[in-house]
């Protein structure tokens, strides 16, 4: 098995769509660095997940994820989520 983390992430009423080309660029880096397996916007556009592959722990994740643009400027909130996969 492989220790996953899925990363769900929600809008705000403050997202801003300037703030959203910036996570963009944040998932491009994370997957430069061989970390980030998947990801992808929900069509309802409340948001969206990712899931982040080759992380240490759970702490090490939401160290990551707390770097996100989303996150720092206020526009989303996530929720991870530590997932065995197979």
């Amino acid at each position: 098995m492989k220790t996953c983390y899925l990363v769900v992430v929600t809008r705000t009423p403050d997202f801003r769509d300037e703030v959203g080309a910036e996570h963009v660029r944040f998932l491009d880096d994370v997957r430069a660095c061989g970390q980030l397996l998947l990801t992808g916007g929900f069509t309802d556009k409340s948001g969206g997940a990712y899931v982040l592959q080759d992380i240490a722990d759970l702490a090490a994740a939401q160290a990551l994820v707390d770097t996100d643009p989303l996150l720092v400027h206020g526009s989303a909130t996530a929720r991870i989520h530590e997932w065995s996969t197979r």
